[in-house]
């Protein structure tokens, strides 16, 4: 009986921080992500995103450092966070994760279509961009730190994916 409460408690557990992941995933629009440059150093760069879920979407142009760095090697790094006034209100997350082009063109235009949703209409309107002129990449999470000082002093959750 024990251990079928302890694998309910896990289960909630589980389900509260995933919860948690996907509200930060949703409230934020852009993310830090590091690349492995050819002489090893990390390279963190800015970008925005959209996100399916835990699965997150991002682009860059096709003869950029990141796609170099990316096309060498997939891990990546990335953190998501505001800038808060409050030390024990700061949260987000910061996760491992590999990243690959995405190459069906019907999950890259809907990936497109996610991240262009993002944002509030604009005063001049874009045209869709040609998904062949980008690079857009999947990026799925193998370990996701959810970080939350409301909990404590550099409180963090591991949830390995």
């Amino acid at each position: 009986m024990a251990k079928a409460l302890q694998s309910e408690f896990n289960n909630a557990v589980d389900e509260t921080i995933r919860t948690k992941i996907l509200k930060l995933l949703s409230q934020h629009r852009k993310l830090t992500i590091a690349t492995l440059r050819p002489d090893g150093w990390p390279q963190a760069t800015t970008v925005g995103y959209a996100n399916d879920g835990l699965t997150i979407y991002f682009l860059c142009g096709p003869n950029s450092q990141k796609a170099d760095n990316l096309a060498r090697d997939d891990r990546v790094s990335i953190t998501i966070d505001d800038d808060t006034g409050q030390v024990m209100a700061i949260e987000g997350l910061s996760m491992a994760a590999r990243a690959q082009v995405v190459t069906d063109t019907r999950e890259a235009e809907r990936a497109l279509r996610l991240m262009i949703d993002q944002y509030p209409p604009q005063e001049a309107q874009l045209p869709m961009p040609d998904v062949t002129k980008l690079r857009i990449f999947r990026v799925t999470p193998t370990v996701i730190s959810v970080l939350d000082y409301s909990k404590g002093f550099g409180h963090t959750d591991l949830v390995t994916c």
